[in-house]
């Protein structure tokens, strides 16, 4: 069964431009290395050869699935989105109701989540507790250490 991938314009990009650059750059590197390695002589004993075949069919497997994820990817629509709660592409500061840490994270498709630049996946547990919530509601996430509680502080874009 597909599954289907929601993208920011952004993310969309980068993905088709990542298999663009894999097509055609990775796919004929590897070919001229098989070649190369078959110029060799005896494929039998060969490790060259072995690693390069290897190597493309690992490359046709990543360019098989990124294929798949485009075909079942979804552009969201910024203008459509409600944003006096907090949905995917919505900016949203909390507050740590135990230490009185605030944190702004940016709710975003799981193939896009990058925690250093403050992107957290929707499905993860900090994302799934936070959807839905609106500024001043108090949020309870489980996550591996036990239960954390969370302030709605602001939602914006």
């Amino acid at each position: 069964m597909s599954h289907i991938s929601y993208f920011t314009e952004e993310g969309l990009k980068k993905l088709k431009d990542e298999l663009h650059y894999l097509k055609s750059h990775e796919r004929p590197s590897i070919s001229r290395q098989i070649a190369e390695a078959r110029d060799k002589g005896d494929l039998s004993e060969n490790a060259e050869y072995d690693a390069a075949k290897e190597a493309q069919g690992l490359l046709e497997l990543r360019i098989s699935k990124m294929e798949e994820v485009l075909s079942n990817a979804r552009l969201i629509d910024e203008s459509q989105l409600d944003m006096s709660k907090a949905l995917i592409l919505s900016k949203v500061k909390i507050k740590n109701a135990a230490n009185g840490a605030t944190m702004t994270y940016t709710l975003v498709a799981e193939n896009e989540a990058d925690l250093k630049s403050g992107k957290i996946s929707v499905d993860s547990p900090i994302g799934k507790g936070l959807l839905g919530k609106k500024v001043g509601d108090k949020a309870e996430i489980k996550v591996p250490s036990g239960v954390m509680q969370f302030e709605i502080v602001d939602i914006s874009r």
